[in-house]
């Protein structure tokens, strides 16, 4: 991949929680100025988590929510500005009327004064073309419905996505890709793990009720069968400092479809792994499944990641929460460092194009190439088929993707069943589209888009 910041693995900033500026803020130009930036470097192959973590404290809030609501727009905004303005301007020049005109085209601020904030910027940054950003701004407001008639003849426009994406989901969902690209464009809820080491998840809702964090309705909601995860939705998001007790380790921010993989891979067999059981958690950056693990269960955990920068969040978050595993940072498809003793289980969460966690992150649907997914599938395949080895007869692997991507979960796992007769198929959630409440539809989890594949070893076979 020749593009610096197409991450194989999913980002780990936190989910946007607002769609506009909180009050009190920065200026809107200067927000604009910023979210012109981010833009700007997202369409340079930059990751948004990235450039975001390199503004000051007091610029990040407002700029990543101008960020987040351009980005869902993008398609639209490029398209417009074609129309506006055929030959392109300098890149952040560019990148303001992007701005401006995605925003323009949703409900966040008055139009009349999107423009003159737009124009200010203009003038701070790149004064000559101010009159530019003026004269293109207030076209698209005299001639707004017949442009926007014209553009969303256009998928990419009318739907915000690439061309490609918008292609494979046709062929891999002919019944739900539309909904899927619909749902992508939601804000995403924000949803909470809580610590089963330090009490139930009944107490922590509690708590959040007595926080005005949770609708006391939540509390009559029925509970899911043992086994199951029972994430916590919350109704508005708010920043980690708010949850009680999120520094002594009492609750984490983990996706209802995340929330899966750990009870799923523990009862694989049909009875708990026994205490000490050796189990590896592959690619585990940033440590919530990881967590997740320890928390239900009392492990032996050894939680691999190839990069050693993201291996530090896993040793972040399992301080924070009070639990221990054996960190390494080492590659999972070149399994040098394996002490040769067997895993008990193995969590194979594997690379791959991030496709299902888009509502997160906007920017992941403008950083990737087709040529992206056939390449992650090959890493996919050569990670699984480096960890079977590792892997005891009668143990489990479960592999997971956040992908809606068929070639990054089905196909995958077909192909692997076809070279390794050792392995069985084991009851599982296979595809989990975000349009689906497939958890718990009393309590609205509507999930990230992930896959999951449950496979056991067997005792025969090559």
């Amino acid at each position: 991949m020749s593009r610096p910041a197409r991450p194989s693995r999913p980002p780990s900033s936190p989910s946007d929680q607002a769609s506009s500026p909180p009050p009190g803020s920065l200026p809107l130009w200067q927000l604009l100025s910023g979210c012109a930036d981010a833009v700007a470097a997202v369409r340079q192959g930059h990751s948004l988590t990235d450039v975001l973590a390199e503004r000051r404290p007091q610029e990040r809030p407002g700029v990543q929510a101008l960020s987040f609501a351009v980005l869902r727009r993008l398609g639209m905004a490029q398209a417009l500005r074609q129309k506006l303005v055929p030959k392109a301007p300098q890149a952040w020049v560019d990148a303001l009327l992007l701005s401006a005109l995605a925003l323009a085209c949703g409900s966040e601020y008055n139009e009349h004064t999107l423009v003159d904030q737009a124009v200010e910027a203009a003038k701070r940054r790149a004064k000559p073309a101010s009159g530019l950003v003026n004269a293109v701004l207030r076209r698209f407001l005299r001639e707004r419905a017949e442009l926007l008639a014209t553009v969303e003849q256009d998928p990419v426009a009318r739907f915000n996505h690439p061309a490609w994406w918008i292609n494979r989901l046709k062929k891999d969902w002919p019944e739900h890709w539309q909904a899927i690209l619909m749902a992508n464009q939601e804000q995403p809820p924000m949803t909470l793990r809580a610590n089963q080491r330090h009490g139930t998840v009944a107490a922590y809702r509690q708590r959040l009720v007595e926080a005005g964090l949770l609708p006391e309705s939540d509390l009559s909601a029925e509970q899911p069968p043992v086994n199951q995860p029972d994430p916590i939705a919350l109704p508005h998001g708010v920043p980690v400092g708010k949850l009680p007790g999120f520094e002594q380790g009492d609750v984490s921010v983990q996706d209802a479809a995340a929330q899966i993989a750990a009870p799923l891979l523990i009862h694989a067999g049909g009875h708990p792994l026994p205490a000490g059981a050796r189990v590896l958690d592959a690619c585990a950056a940033p440590g919530g499944k990881t967590a997740h693990l320890l928390e239900l269960a009392d492990l032996d955990v050894t939680a691999l990641d190839a990069d050693p920068q993201r291996l530090t969040r896993v040793n972040e978050t399992l301080s924070r929460l009070g639990l221990k595993a054996t960190t390494l940072a080492a590659d999972a498809s070149q399994p040098a460092w394996w002490d040769g003793k067997p895993f008990d289980a193995i969590l194979l969460d594997a690379p791959c194009s991030a496709s299902g966690i888009v509502r997160r992150h906007p920017d992941v649907r403008w950083l990737r190439r087709e040529s992206d997914i056939a390449a992650l599938a090959q890493t996919q395949d050569a990670i699984l088929q480096a960890l079977w080895p590792l892997l005891k007869p009668g143990g489990h692997l479960l592999y997971c993707t956040c992908s809606v991507f068929k070639t990054e979960g089905q196909d995958r796992i077909d192909a692997f069943l076809q070279r390794n007769t050792d392995a069985q198929a084991c009851p599982s959630p296979g595809h989990l589209l975000p349009v689906v409440e497939y958890l718990d539809p009393a309590r609205h989890n509507r999930g990230d888009g992930f896959f999951y594949a449950l496979l056991s070893k067997t005792t025969q076979g090559a």
